[in-house]
């Protein structure tokens, strides 16, 4: 088979072709404007979160809260209240463009008419009827048949307009998203670099409107309680209800400031200020030589929008007032800024917009709060999106220079395929989209605390066994932002919270009642908390399963620490190491005492206790024992750099752990080789091919410590794990599924984790390859997985799991960014540029 095969794929990444030809740059993924999709992903289970397929790359910084804009044009991904998720298009919320040639006039909304939903009037349930928009595919024959290209390669995405303008349009747009900076990636920002060039033998007029609504008060849960329910698959989820629609209060005026124009959009500050609450800020150049700049501070956007659509179709200006009232009830207010210029034939200009937010409080359902990591630089009035905004215009080339500059050694891989490069950076999207939470620096955390959810479905932060996969981009390009993550993880390993709490998967078994403490001390938490409690300090927020008997945390704390201290770009970091190492042994001894039969080896017991949750193992597993040898190696290399370089003294531990990892060692093959692969487990009897179940084996392998089997032994297994789970599911179309017989027969056609394919551990696995010299064996499952994403829909939500009939589970999944492992394996492996800075 060969990689990145999918002709749907390629012609993605390709074009069209169709129409005045533009050409993406390069490794972008791209796709018509208003293009359909005509069998896209649909969702496994009802419960779980469903958007539809028309997302585009975010824009905004880490943690600040972001926007996302779909393919469409339409701005419909709203995250701006920490790890919460609301979508829905607001149609004032739009960019357009007028246009006369000397003959004829015509604007559009550069967008697609946002449809009809009288359930939700606030947003798109009254869309603004005198509006023009832009056709759907198959539109006007002067077009080419389309509205142009929506290309993305995040932080970067590009709208190339054809609609029926004699003029050349397109829009590139950004956020600073840069390695090792933890502060400009921080900021609450978005970049419009717009380009409108002549190519006729006339002059045009020319006019470029940006509308907004004031959203000020709306991204806050009106539900103080947060209360928690249970879905049908047993996972807790808590009750969101943002205040979208609120208006009270609310007011829009003008601003002038060094090196912008622009308008406030602003509502009633609370003191101190509140979740939600702060201000928006459209800004220009304040000096654009040739272009007249309006702007109308206030409209209303609840009508037909004839007030600002009807001057604006007609000479491409709009009222230019200053009307700074404030709104009373659920009264709405829109600003607009317009750019009205003449371009000459031949010519051509570069104007930049920006759109800025300053919302510095993320608060949680227990009345407990975080200022956002931006506001060390800006402060935490809530006041300063103009500064914001200035800063913007003011440095927007610098910035987007840097981003080409890291992103060069990714483009530049010629011996990677395209659709891979292109699904490195696209992977990324999750940093900003994923209900990241970033907060202000303390004297604890010196670039704050930070965590991006598990999932919008699983909204908990950092899931550690995950993030075993998905942090592969973190540590590679912020890895002091990996490194606060793995120092939260360290102060909850000692803590302890007795509190009872039933667990899921038992009532999805039918099984009633079965309570467990939330936290036993000692137990490596499954989570750092979730947005509606109190994030980094209550772990283990999921109750699915009873994570202290989980049998691969531990080991997946002690090998992340490992491998940062290893792999950072930024150097070896002692201190760390050290004050990690007490959560290092804590855990390891904790987890040593499941290990029943004292074969060395821990044993898993029956109920799902792994990152595989639904899927019992029963003794020995080949994936936790692999996990835990590999652990066992990682400790004692730590403990020996520790000894050697700060002069602790380890040897109890290293005695300790040694006296653990030699009958470890004998016991896994003993009890777990079949002589062509390892058994799932050792108890159980299960005849299946698990497809991940070296992972230790590649953690090991990877960090350069003692691999954890034999290189016939890992070649062996993995030519069953391609040939079973791979090469005969689907005829390897989809990627690996978790668990297949030999014959790559499902052992339970209903099964869930076995018949899913997962697509991080799907990019783990590749790595896996990769690293033990398998290259085009690694390129097919990744070009398999990046495939079904990105023609299926998925771009932008990447999910956990896919499956043979078309749906798709957990969107916007962290394990997803394993995909940098692969980048992580190559043989001349070198440091992204500026990920190596210190903050």
């Amino acid at each position: 088979m060969a990689p990145f095969g999918l002709s749907a794929l390629s012609m993605l990444l390709r074009g069209s072709g169709a129409g005045r030809p533009w050409q993406a740059p390069p490794a972008s993924w791209q796709r018509p404007i208003g293009q359909g999709w005509e069998a896209p992903y649909t969702v496994r289970y009802a419960s779980n979160l469903d958007d539809g397929p028309n997302h585009g790359a975010p824009l905004g910084g880490f943690g600040a809260g972001c926007l996302g804009r779909g393919p469409d044009g339409s701005f419909n991904l709203w995250h701006l209240d920490g790890g919460e998720h609301w979508f829905g298009v607001v149609p004032d919320c739009q960019f357009a463009l007028f246009e006369h040639d000397g003959t004829a006039s015509r604007a559009r909304a550069l967008a697609l008419a946002p449809e009809r939903d009288d359930s939700r009037p606030e947003a798109s349930g009254r869309p603004l009827g005198r509006w023009q928009w832009l056709e759907k595919e198959g539109g006007s024959a002067e077009a080419g048949g389309s509205s142009g290209t929506y290309a993305a390669r995040y932080p970067l995405h590009w709208f190339d307009y054809r609609a029926d303008f004699r003029a050349e349009v397109s829009c590139e747009a950004f956020s600073p998203i840069l390695p090792g900076d933890y502060q400009h990636t921080s900021y609450p920002v978005a970049v419009f670099r717009w380009r409108l060039a002549n190519p006729t033998q006339k002059p045009l007029d020319l006019s470029l409107l940006l509308t907004w609504r004031n959203t000020v008060g709306w991204f806050t849960n009106t539900d103080p309680s947060a209360a928690v329910t249970f879905r049908d698959d047993g996972s807790p989820e808590h009750n969101y209800l943002p205040a979208i629609g609120r208006g009270s209060g609310q007011r829009n005026r003008w601003i002038d400031a060094p090196g912008l124009k622009g308008v406030l959009l602003e509502g009633t500050a609370s003191q101190p200020i509140a979740e939600g609450e702060g201000q928006w800020c459209l800004a220009v150049p304040d000096q654009l030589e040739g272009v007249e700049v309006m702007r109308c501070s206030r409209w209303d956007p609840s009508g037909d929008g004839a007030e600002i659509w009807e001057p604006f179709a007609r000479d491409g200006s709009i009222p230019d007032s200053n009307n700074d009232r404030r709104s009373t009830g659920r009264e709405q207010a829109s600003a607009a800024i317009s750019l009205r210029l003449r371009l000459e034939p031949g010519a051509e200009i570069e104007l930049p917009v920006v759109i800025s937010w300053d919302l510095p409080v993320t608060a949680f359902a227990t009345g407990t709060a975080a200022l956002r990591r931006y506001t060390d630089f800006f402060g935490a009035t809530g006041d300063n999106a103009a500064t914001v905004a200035a800063e913007a215009l003011r440095d927007w080339r610098q910035w987007r220079e840097a981003i080409e500059t890291w992103q060069r050694p990714v483009l530049e891989r010629s011996d990677l395929p395209e659709a891979l490069r292109m699904a490195l950076l696209n992977e990324l999207y999750d940093l900003a989209s994923g209900g990241s939470l970033w907060t202000a620096a303390s004297s604890s955390d010196p670039v704050g605390r930070f965590g991006v959810l598990e999932c919008l479905d699983y909204a908990w932060y950092e899931s550690l066994d995950v993030r075993l996969y998905g942090s592969f981009a973190l540590l590679q390009l912020w890895p002091e932002l990996d490194k606060a993550v793995l120092r939260s993880f360290a102060r909850a390993i000692p803590a302890a919270d007795a509190t009872p709490r039933p667990i899921g998967w038992y009532f999805t078994q039918g099984r009633g009642r079965v309570e467990a403490a939330r936290k036993v001390a000692g137990a490596t938490p499954h989570d750092l908390g979730a947005p509606n409690e109190r994030p980094f300090d209550a772990t283990n927020y999921t109750a699915y399963q009873d994570c202290n008997l989980w049998k691969d945390l531990a080991s997946d704390f002690v090998l992340q620490v490992w491998r940062l201290f290893r792999l950072s770009p930024s150097g070896e970091d002692l201190r760390f190491l050290a004050d990690c190492w007490p959560a290092v042994v804590e855990a390891l001894r904790y987890l040593k005492q499941f290990d029943v039969n004292d074969d060395g080896l821990p044993d898993n017991g029956g109920a799902p206790d792994q990152t595989f949750d639904d899927w019992p193992l029963q003794g020995v597993s080949a994936y936790c024992g692999a996990l835990w040898i590999a652990a066992l190696e990682a400790a004692l290399a730590m403990a020996q750099r520790l000894q050697l370089d700060l002069g602790l003294d380890t040897g109890a531990e290293q005695r300790e752990f040694g006296s653990w990892l030699e009958p470890s060692r004998a016991n896994f093959d003993r009890l777990l080789w079949n002589g062509e692969y390892y058994n799932i487990d050792a108890q159980s009897g299960t005849p299946v091919v698990m497809a991940d179940q070296l992972c230790g084996d590649f953690y090991a392998r990877l960090l350069g410590l003692p691999p954890v089997v034999s290189d016939e032994r890992a070649l062996s297994s993995l030519t069953a794990i391609r040939e079973a789970c791979f090469e005969r599911f689907e005829g390897g179309r989809l990627g690996v599924a978790n668990g297949l017989r030999r014959d790559g027969t499902p052992l339970d056609p209903k099964g869930t984790h076995p018949l899913e394919v997962w697509t991080g551990i799907n990019f783990g696995l590749a790595a896996y390859y990769r690293l033990m010299g398998q290259t085009d064996t690694a390129l097919a499952i990744t070009g398999a997985v990046v495939g079904q994403v990105y023609a299926g829909g998925l771009q932008f939500r990447t999910p956990e799991a896919i499956t043979a009939v078309n749906t798709f589970r957990a969107c916007h999944y962290l394990r997803a960014m394993a995909i940098w492992a692969l980048w992580a394996t190559h043989t001349d492996w070198q440091p992204i540029p500026g990920a190596e800075r210190e903050p």
